[in-house]
């Protein structure tokens, strides 16, 4: 991890009391970095670094604008990002983790790369569905997702109005086909089922 070098904070050798620390995260963080969430963006990230008698308290807080893919049209979009997380790290004989935000930095070395941690707190931080606002997805992709939503067989797709899907068509489609009328079949197996219930 020799290119996350200034990413390494030196605990062993701090002082009691707390340490800030800022880094820039740009496009060269995220391309290093690898992560599959997050190909790039710009942010910046201060660290707050509390000594304790038997361990120590980061604090993050991070800002920015990280590019990722509308889950709807699969183009990059901005997503703002504003991550308030916490890791308390202990020393020990080798590196661990216990729960979610212990670590365990072996005492010998004495000091902790926060590089993907950063990266992670930002990646939890992107909500789990994350689309365009209305009207700002790519029009060719909006023009196929048209094409491919199930219509009424009486229903003439009119291509003229490709480019005007919003989301709200979309999800509204959806919830219709939730919604459609049972397959009569079905229906006389239901009834005979509401029959035995109430037997």
């Amino acid at each position: 991890m020799g290119k996350f070098s200034a990413y390494k904070i030196p605990l062993k050798d701090l002082s009691a009391g707390t340490h800030v620390y800022e880094y820039d995260l740009d496009n060269d963080y995220f391309r290093d970095i690898e992560g599959p969430e997050v190909p790039k963006g710009k942010a910046h990230a201060i660290v707050e670094v509390k000594k304790n008698s038997q361990s120590f308290e980061l604090k993050f807080d991070i800002k920015g604008v990280v590019q990722i893919l509308c889950d709807r049209c699969l183009e990059e979009m901005d997503q703002e990002i504003d991550a308030q997380d916490k890791l308390m790290v202990k020393f020990g004989e080798d590196y661990g983790e216990e729960g979610d935000s212990l670590i365990i930095v072996p005492e010998e070395e004495g000091e902790i790369n926060i590089a993907w941690y950063l990266y992670e707190f930002i990646a939890l931080n992107i909500p789990i569905r994350h689309v365009h606002p209305i009207g700002k997805c790519s029009k060719v992709m909006v023009s196929k997702l048209r094409r491919h939503l199930a219509h009424d067989a009486n229903e003439e797709l009119d291509n003229d109005d490709d480019d005007e899907l919003e989301l709200d068509e979309v999800e509204n489609n959806e919830d219709e086909q939730a919604e459609a009328p049972i397959d009569p079949r079905w229906e006389g197996l239901r009834q005979l089922l509401n029959n035995d219930n109430n037997n």
